[in-house]
C-alpha cells in the first residue's frame, strides 16, 4: 500500500518534470488604454487598469458599485449587483474562517479573480486587506475571551501518566460537580479560588509564529523560480491532503464529543434516578413510623433498605469498575505549602487577561516584520524604497529577516521550556490539552513548524491553513488553536495589506470597503459560532469548518490553474529566473493618453 506522502511525492515529481520544459512562446495579450493604446502581457503592467476582461482581452478600471457610464456609456460592465453579491460572500466567509483561525485567502483570491475580475496581484492584495479586517475583528473577541476551562484549581488533583490533571468533572453529574466545587471553595476556611487563562496562547504564538514566518520566507524564495501553474498545482495537492487529514481529525473528534455528551446524559439520568429513589424511600420510611405493627414496620424498613442498597450497589459497582480502570494510570503527587505558594503565583500570572509584556513582544515582532517587508517588498509587491533583488541590500535584508525571526523563536522557545520546568517542580495543574514543553518537543515542533512555513510560502497559502491542522495534531483545544492562529494572521496580513494599498496594486476603495465587511463579518460570525460551541460542547465543529475551508481553497487552486492553462492554450511554462527587474521607462509616456469609450469597447 502506497502512503499519502508517497502519492504527493510522485505527483510533485510529475509536475516538476512538466516544468522542466522550455518557456511557452505565445502569451496572451491585453489591450491597455495608456499611451494612446498599447498591448501588455498582464493587466498588472497597465497602471490604473487592473481589472481583466478575458473574453475581449481588455484591461479596464472599475469603481466600487459603479457602472462607469462616463467611460462606458453602453454599460458593458454593470458592477452593482456583483459587488453586493461579493460583499455577502466575503461577510460570510470572514465569520466562518476567523472562527476556526484561518485568514481565508484560499477563498478570497479565487473569488477576486473569478467574481470581481481582478488580475492575480490585485486579487491577492484585496485578499490581504480582507484577511486583515477579519483578523482584527476576531482579535477583538479573542482578547476578551477566556480559556474553555474557567475553573482551574490550585489543588494537585489526580494526574495521568503525563502529569496532566484528570478532569474533576469526569463521571460526575452537574449536581455532584456543583457540590464538589462548593467543597473546594470552602477548603482552608475559603482560601481557595478558581483560575482561568486567556483564550489566546501568547507563549505558543511567540514561539510558533516566527518559525512559521521564517519557513515562509525560504518557501517564497523557492517559489520565485516556479511557474504559476506548478506552485498552484502543488498548493492544490498539499491542501487536498491537508483537508483529508483534517476531515479525519474532525470525524474522530466529532465522535468523541458525541460520546462525551451521551456519557454526561447517562450520568445525569442515573443521578436523577438515585435522587428519586432516595426521596421515595424517605417518604416510605416516614409513613411506616406511624404504623402500629412493629413487625411490618421492621420488614418494610428492611425491604426499603435492601432496595436502596441494590440501587446504590448497581450504580456504585459500575463506578468502581470505571475508577479501577482509571486507577491503573492515576498518579498522586506529593505536595507542600511551598509548592502550593509557587503554584498559585504561576496560576495568577497565567490568569492575566491582558499580559502586557507578551502583547508588547508581539508588537515588537510585528514592527520588525513590517519594516523588513516595507524595505524588501514581498508577496509580489515592490520595495517602497526601490530595493530590487539585484541590489546587495536585498540579500542583507533576507539574511536579517531570518536572524530576526529565528532569534525571537529561539528566545521564547527557551522561555517555554524553562517555565515548564518550574511548573513541573510545583505540581502545576496542567490541562489535558496543554503541551508539555521540553527540549525534544521544542526541537520537533520548531522543525515541523519551519517545514510547514516552507510549504505555506512555496505554494502561496496562509499560515493559518498550515498551523491550524498542526496545532490539532499537538492536541491543542480547537478554540485555543483557532484564537492563537488568528492572532498570528494579524501579524502577517496587516503589513502586507498596507504595502499593497500604498503601492496602488489594489484600489483603495475596494480595500477599505472589504476590510470593514470582513471586520464586521468576522466579529458577528465568530461570536455566534463560539457561542454555539460553548453551548453544545461540540468543539469538533471548528475542525470541520477548518477542513471545509481548506477543501474550498483546494478547489479554488485547481480552478485557477485550469483557467490560466486554458488562456495559455494549454502550454506548460518552465522555471523562471530568480530575479527579474521591470524597466521603469517601459511605460514612460510624455503625455498619458487614454482611449475613448468607443475605442476601448469595440463590441
Amino acid at each position: 500500500k502506497i502512503s499519502s506522502r508517497a502519492h504527493v511525492l510522485l505527483i510533485a515529481c510529475g509536475l516538476f518534470a512538466l516544468a522542466s520544459a522550455k518557456s511557452c512562446s505565445s502569451a496572451t495579450q491585453y489591450q491597455c488604454p495608456l499611451c494612446g493604446g498599447i498591448t501588455v502581457s498582464s493587466c498588472q503592467e497597465c497602471d490604473g487598469y487592473l481589472n481583466v476582461d478575458e473574453k475581449n482581452g481588455i484591461c479596464f478600471n472599475r469603481q466600487l458599485f459603479g457602472n462607469h457610464e462616463f467611460l462606458d456609456p453602453d454599460n458593458h460592465y454593470p458592477f452593482l449587483w456583483i459587488d453586493i453579491a461579493a460583499a455577502i460572500v466575503w461577510f460570510i466567509s470572514a465569520g466562518v474562517a476567523t472562527a476556526c483561525g484561518v485568514g481565508g485567502g484560499g477563498i478570497y483570491v479565487p473569488l477576486g479573480i473569478i467574481l470581481l475580475r481582478f488580475s492575480s496581484k490585485p486579487s491577492t492584495g484585496l485578499s490581504q486587506a480582507s484577511i486583515f479586517g477579519a483578523s482584527v475583528g476576531g482579535l477583538i473577541l479573542n482578547l476578551r475571551n477566556n480559556h474553555p476551562d474557567t475553573k482551574i484549581r490550585d489543588t494537585v488533583g489526580r494526574r495521568d501518566n503525563d502529569l496532566k490533571v484528570i478532569p474533576y468533572e469526569s463521571g460526575k453529574s452537574k449536581a455532584e460537580v456543583a457540590k464538589d466545587e462548593q467543597q473546594y471553595l470552602t477548603l482552608d476556611n475559603g482560601g481557595h479560588k478558581f483560575y482561568t487563562r486567556p483564550l489566546i496562547d501568547y507563549d505558543m504564538a511567540l514561539f510558533l509564529a516566527p518559525m512559521e514566518m521564517a519557513g515562509a520566507v525560504f518557501g517564497v524564495i523557492i517559489q520565485k523560480l516556479m511557474p504559476n501553474w506548478l506552485f498552484l498545482s502543488l498548493a492544490g495537492v498539499i491542501l487536498g491532503l491537508t483537508a483529508w487529514k483534517t476531515y479525519q481529525k474532525f470525524f474522530s473528534s466529532y465522535k468523541k464529543d458525541k460520546e462525551n455528551i451521551e456519557k454526561q446524559k447517562q450520568v445525569e439520568k442515573k443521578a436523577l434516578l438515585e435522587a428519586t429513589t432516595k426521596m421515595n424511600d424517605d417518604s416510605k420510611g416516614a409513613k411506616m413510623e406511624g404504623q402500629e405493627d412493629a413487625d411490618l414496620s421492621y420488614a418494610g424498613d428492611q425491604e426499603s433498605h435492601a432496595m436502596d442498597n441494590d440501587s446504590t450497589i448497581s450504580f456504585g459497582e459500575k463506578k468502581d469498575v470505571e475508577e479501577q480502570e482509571r486507577d491503573e494510570n492515576i498518579i498522586i503527587l506529593d505536595d507542600d505549602e511551598k509548592k502550593l505558594e509557587m503554584r498559585r503565583k504561576l496560576l495568577e500570572e497565567d490568569a492575566r487577561q491582558y499580559p502586557i509584556e507578551k502583547i508588547f513582544y508581539m508588537f515588537v515582532l510585528w514592527v520588525g516584520l513590517a519594516v523588513i517587508v516595507f524595505l524588501k517588498g514581498g508577496k509580489g509587491v515592490d520595495s517602497l524604497v526601490g530595493i530590487t533583488c539585484k541590489s546587495p541590500w536585498y540579500g542583507v535584508l533576507v539574511g536579517f529577516q531570518f536572524i530576526w525571526l529565528i532569534g525571537i523563536a529561539a528566545l521564547f522557545g527557551f522561555k517555554l521550556v524553562k517555565r515548564h520546568q518550574i511548573k513541573v517542580q510545583c505540581n502545576y495543574p496542567f490541562h489535558e490539552n496543554d503541551v508539555l514543553w521540553d527540549s525534544s518537543k521544542l526541537r520537533f515542533y520548531a522543525t515541523v513548524t519551519f517545514m510547514a512555513g516552507i510549504v505555506a510560502g512555496l505554494v502561496g497559502i496562509g499560515g493559518g491553513m498550515v498551523l491550524g491542522p498542526l496545532m490539532l495534531v499537538m492536541n491543542i483545544h480547537p478554540r485555543v488553536s483557532s484564537a492563537t492562529t488568528a492572532t498570528m494572521v494579524v501579524l502577517t496580513s496587516s503589513s502586507v495589506a498596507i504595502i499593497y494599498v500604498t503601492s496602488g496594486l489594489v484600489p483603495w476603495e475596494y480595500a477599505v470597503f472589504f476590510f470593514f465587511v470582513c471586520f464586521v463579518g468576522a466579529y458577528i460570525g465568530k461570536k455566534y459560532i463560539d457561542g454555539y460551541v460553548k453551548k453544545t460542547g461540540m468543539a469538533s465543529v471548528l475542525i470541520g469548518i477548518l477542513a471545509t475551508i481548506i477543501a474550498f481553497a483546494t478547489i479554488g487552486c485547481f480552478i485557477i490553474v485550469i483557467l490560466n492553462l486554458e488562456k495559455a492554450d494549454w502550454c506548460f511554462d518552465g522555471f523562471k529566473p530568480f530575479c527579474v527587474v521591470k524597466d521603469e521607462n517601459e511605460l514612460n509616456c510624455p503625455v498619458i493618453q487614454e482611449l475613448s469609450a468607443s475605442e476601448m469597447f469595440p463590441f
